[in-house]
């Protein structure tokens, strides 16, 4: 069995990410979406609140499980029997990060797991999680970013009405 996982924070999650999701869902028999749980980071939503929200948008995939882990993401593939890491590429400057995590992953685990470099739709070049928090936090328009809950929710982290938000 292929198994593979795609790592992140998803803070909040975008249509970028249910791009890679989609496409990786498509290649391997399981997919683990995995939620990083950084105790360093102060997020918009809590670990629990990004799990369900991504189960509840993936819930029409058989071969997706999402989960959340700590510490190192290696000792989670290895654990789960997953021998491939799924990121994502938006632009070149993205690519020598992703490539030392890449080699530095491989190095811990021993060979025993390698990553699978996924460039992003063009349609999503440009998109980020944190782009969507700065958008909604000044009561933008995030529709065309994230799902019609996730935007919903987002903008209720940030005390703006979706009556309020409409209007503009």
């Amino acid at each position: 069995m292929k198994k593979a996982i795609y790592p992140g924070s998803f803070d909040p999650v975008t249509y970028g990410h249910l791009d890679i999701i989609a496409r990786s869902a498509r290649v391997f028999d399981e997919l683990i979406v995995s939620v990083l749980d950084n105790k360093a980071k102060h997020p918009l939503f809590s670990v629990d609140e990004r799990v369900n929200i991504l189960k509840e948008l993936t819930r029409e995939y058989r071969n997706i499980r999402v989960e959340s882990y700590t510490g190192l993401l290696v000792d989670s593939c290895l654990m789960e029997g997953a021998h491939v890491i799924i990121r994502g590429l938006r632009a070149v400057t993205d690519f020598e990060y992703e490539l030392q995590m890449a080699q530095t992953n491989r190095k811990l685990a021993g060979s025993q797991v390698d990553t699978m470099f996924l460039t992003t739709d063009l349609r999503y070049a440009y998109l980020s999680s944190s782009t969507v928090k700065e958008v909604a936090s000044f009561g933008g328009d995030i529709t065309g970013f994230v799902p019609p809950i996730v935007a919903e929710l987002t903008y209720q982290k940030y005390g703006i009405s979706k009556s309020a938000q409409t209007r503009k």
